[in-house]
């Protein structure tokens, strides 16, 4: 038998579990209980919205669906884990300010100086934190359904460029970009 932190590989050798997954932040942002309704009455099931990041620039967000909040929870966590991006920090804050947008919800993303903290809501500042920003200024702009900010929040994040990412893609140097 393998213990817990051991997985076998497809050769069944025994191999080390990789540890990275142990020290993600793990959030949910938000559960809604959802009722089919059937001929004997109303069917209750769970819907998780779920943020996982490492605190170092990494962020997932994900919904996961089940008959009970446990399992819901996990499969959010899970298909999190999956979709994990990359995002740009810049000494504990965003490059630049951007506008995320997801249906009716948009949020607005803006650096922030050292010493600021995380003035957001919660579902962005769920996001945030997962991803490891310290100091950030933003607004939620049209609805603040919460599944809906999440996504808005990670489609900001998604359009962020470093200084360095720009003068690439022009061709130029870091100098001419600033």
């Amino acid at each position: 038998m393998s213990t817990p932190r051991e997985a076998r590989d497809g050769r069944g050798e025994r191999r080390q579990r990789d540890t990275q997954e142990s020290n993600l932040i793990e959030r949910v942002v938000k559960i809604y209980r959802v009722a089919k309704v059937v001929k004997g009455g109303r069917r209750f099931s769970f819907s998780a919205v779920v943020v996982v990041g490492d605190g170092k620039g990494k962020v997932g967000a994900a919904t996961g669906k089940a008959a009970e909040v446990p399992e819901a929870i996990r499969k959010g966590i899970e298909k999190a884990k999956k979709n994990m991006m990359e995002t740009p920090v810049v000494s504990t804050t965003v490059p630049h300010h951007v506008v995320g947008r997801s249906d009716a919800a948009r949020v607005l993303l803006k650096p922030a100086s050292l010493g600021t903290g995380v003035v957001a809501g919660g579902p962005v500042r769920d996001v945030l934190e997962a991803a490891g920003y310290q100091n950030i200024l933003t607004k939620c702009l049209g609805s603040n359904n919460a599944t809906n900010v999440v996504w808005a929040t990670m489609d900001g994040l998604r359009q962020l460029r470093t200084v360095e990412e720009v003068a690439d893609e022009r061709g130029l140097s870091v100098g001419a970009v600033l």
